[in-house]
């Protein structure tokens, strides 16, 4: 089942008409569901996000049981994404001395904090400017999806 196509039906189905302008955006890993809706020009995401708190909730629940997954929300408003939540998941590594200088730097000139921020710092510089490299090895990792279903079964 492609989980993101079918978490875009699914909520277009159960948010209220008129709360987003054009259709629903949903990004999702393991572990989240961020649904993502444009708000028209003008409108408030801090009184959108008290308006809508209740029903948003009321819609998540059956998401989450559904999808074995957290529902997080956010609104487009102009180019910024505002989030309402999220989760922050811990991911464990291990790295080298080399790697582990280059966190440590980040920490040093002021960048982060912690050589966890130091690594969500590292991962944002990637996603934001490899984006067609990213969109190609998602691409190929999809077609690799596909041919391994239609292999010899285990």
């Amino acid at each position: 089942m492609d989980v993101v196509a079918d978490a875009v039906e699914w909520f277009t189905e159960h948010v209220p008409d008129g709360w987003f302008e054009g259709p629903l955006e949903v990004i999702a890993d393991r572990e989240e569901l961020l649904v993502v809706g444009r708000l028209a020009a003008g409108t408030s995401p801090k009184r959108f996000r008290e308006a809508t708190r209740d029903a948003r909730v009321a819609i998540a629940r059956p998401a989450e049981v559904r999808y074995d997954r957290a529902v997080s929300w956010a609104v487009r408003v102009d180019d910024q994404l505002v989030r309402f939540s999220h989760l922050s998941v811990p991911v464990m590594t291990r790295l080298r001395v080399e790697e582990r200088h280059v966190l440590d730097l980040l920490i040093e000139g002021g960048i982060a904090r912690s050589r966890s921020e130091a690594l969500a710092w590292c991962v944002r510089l990637v996603g934001a400017n490899e984006s067609a490299w990213l969109d190609e090895l998602r691409e190929a990792a999809t077609k690799l999806a596909e041919i391994r279903s239609r292999g010899p079964a285990c």
